[in-house]
């Protein structure tokens, strides 16, 4: 048919892949603005975090799984259960695998919780090419590959791309489009996420707050949004939006490493963050950040699921 008369799509993906394997920036690519929390540490997404992108011929919904992995903690499963919970539900799968490294035991983990997963059709993204020259990125292709038919995983394409470098991102959705069934827009035209605001506030405190110090704690961080208000008496065309959030940290020791001499690091978490809020909410914003402690609260279900999860 004339493309005028082919059939809306719409449906979901999702990208897996081990932590750090550049889901999320791929995501953010396709979308064509920041959703999903990008970060060079792994699981720092915790939520499903959706990009939308909005096609004249289709519509994709990106479902943002944190990263699957080996669990060594209550977090760890409930984080994994999610994810699989997520693959059965979706209409394609991206797997995601970094040009600039092998293919390890973490992939291959992957690989056979996917093969499992018989009905979705899968995707292999070889992502960060614009790291590696045309040979190493030619046995890379060949590597995901013959991971397929070793564990017998149907690849419906395999895919260089860079989002960094905008290389092969259209290309991609062109590829996925085609995987999804028929229908009208799930969303309307115009949202990029539909992942409630307070929780993609607290993301970006919590990617702020990560920012230098990383190796020091790099789960032990969890963010609530207590109250978003807009303040009371400002003029129409001068609005404040009011955001009281608190930082849980696991042990009353990191709270010095968090706020940093004489409040220096928090501050810094705070403007970096409130401006990236601003950004998100098209907003000025008042934000107060106070830094708590949760005791061990990966291990613990009720405090799980007080922050969330």
């Amino acid at each position: 048919p004339a493309p005028s008369e082919a059939p809306h799509r719409s449906g979901f993906a999702c990208f897996v892949g081990r932590p750090n394997a550049g889901k999320s920036t791929l995501t953010n690519a396709l979308v064509g603005t920041k959703v999903a929390i990008t970060s060079n540490r792994p699981q720092t997404t915790r939520h499903t975090v959706r990009g939308i992108v909005h096609r004249p011929d289709a519509q994709l919904v990106l479902v943002d799984t944190p990263g699957l992995h080996k669990p060594r903690t209550l977090l760890g499963e409930r984080l994994n259960d999610v994810v699989r919970a997520t693959w059965a539900e979706v209409d394609v799968i991206g797997f995601c695998l970094p040009a600039d490294q092998r293919i390890g035991p973490g992939d291959r983990y992957i690989a056979q919780e996917l093969a499992g997963v018989r009905r979705t059709p899968k995707i292999a993204v070889v992502t960060k090419t614009d790291l590696v020259d045309q040979r190493e990125l030619a046995d890379r292709l060949i590597a995901v590959d013959r991971l397929g038919r070793e564990l017998g995983i149907e690849w419906a394409e395999i895919v260089p791309v860079s989002a960094v470098a905008d290389r092969q991102v259209g290309l991609l959705a062109d590829l996925l489009v085609p995987l999804l069934p028929e229908g009208p827009m799930l969303y309307p035209e115009g949202e990029l996420t539909d992942e409630p605001e307070q929780v993609m506030v607290a993301e970006l405190i919590r990617e702020a707050a990560l920012e230098g110090v990383r190796d020091e704690l790099p789960h032990s961080i969890a963010v609530v949004v207590e109250e978003m208000l807009p303040r009371e008496g400002r003029p129409a065309d001068r609005p404040l939006l009011d955001i009281h959030a608190n930082i849980f940290i696991e042990r009353s020791s990191q709270k010095g490493i968090v706020i940093g001499p004489k409040g220096s690091r928090l501050k810094r978490v705070g403007t970096t963050s409130r401006r990236q809020i601003e950004a998100l909410l098209g907003t000025p914003v008042f934000l107060d950040l106070h830094v708590k402690v949760a005791k061990d609260w990966q291990r613990d279900p009720k405090q799980l699921r007080r922050l969330g999860f």
